[in-house]
């Protein structure tokens, strides 16, 4: 194995007051997700973004569940707030590429998001508004050949279901690292039991920065808020990493 990966962390927050609190607890180590889908307009997304920076929080934009309707809106946000992160339906992964460097943001990094086929080595990449009626099964190098093509800096996993599909999450990691694809986001059925295991298989194979994405595991569900206690759990599992 190569050094020691850099480890990050994607989570959700209710508020402001809730991603700072997160952010303080693991300065530089991890974003707060914003899904885009809840927000009745743009504007009303834009705002609440704006806010979480005035505040010093890295924000990472999002679609809600995956959900690839929200494409457009993703990338309207994206441009407007310019944040660290953005998660992307793989189709539109260019475009919104594209649209940042036009507005000045190519720093920001945007992955794309395919999903797993039911078999280590494929995966499937229709994940569009449309392409999403049809299963797109791709060989794990076919697909991160094309997202090496696209110039996408991070490829996210979902849904892989914690670790029941450690071996096609091991499968496109290896294929994303020898395209030069180097970050790794799995996401889907992650918690404080789950979250160590995934990441050593990312890191064994090859990922040079790995951020799995946390969401409702925990997200207390009377108040909506991510609970500190179980964001310090997942520090903890990944103290190998993160110190």
């Amino acid at each position: 194995m190569s050094r020691k990966p850099t480890v990050g962390l994607n989570v959700l927050a209710k508020d402001v007051d809730n991603a700072r609190t997160i952010t303080d607890a693991a300065p530089g180590k991890v974003m707060i997700g914003v899904t885009v889908k809840p927000f009745a307009t743009v504007e009303a997304a834009v705002e609440h973004i704006e806010a979480l920076h005035a505040a010093g929080v890295q924000v990472s934009v999002g679609l809600g569940a995956g959900d690839p309707t929200q494409w457009d809106k993703v990338v309207q946000v994206a441009v407007r707030t310019k944040p660290v992160h953005v998660n992307q339906v793989f189709p539109a992964a260019g475009y919104t590429l594209g649209a940042l460097k036009q507005a000045g943001a190519s720093d920001t990094i945007v992955n794309a998001l395919i999903q797993p086929a039911g078999e280590p080595g494929k995966v499937i990449v229709t994940t569009g508004p449309a392409s999403r009626d049809y299963a797109g099964v791709l060989s794990c190098d076919a697909a991160a050949a094309l997202l090496a093509d696209i110039g996408v800096h991070s490829v996210k996993l979902f849904p892989i279901e914690g670790t029941k599909r450690l071996d096609e999450v091991a499968a496109m990691v290896k294929a994303a690292v020898a395209r030069g694809i180097t970050m790794f986001e799995p996401t889907g059925g992650i918690d404080t039991e789950t979250i160590a295991p995934i990441v050593q298989v990312c890191a064994d194979n090859g990922a040079e920065r790995i951020v799995p994405h946390i969401y409702t595991s925990i997200v207390d569900p009377a108040t909506g808020l991510t609970r500190l206690d179980d964001f310090r759990q997942l520090l903890d599992r990944l103290g190998k990493w993160l110190g």
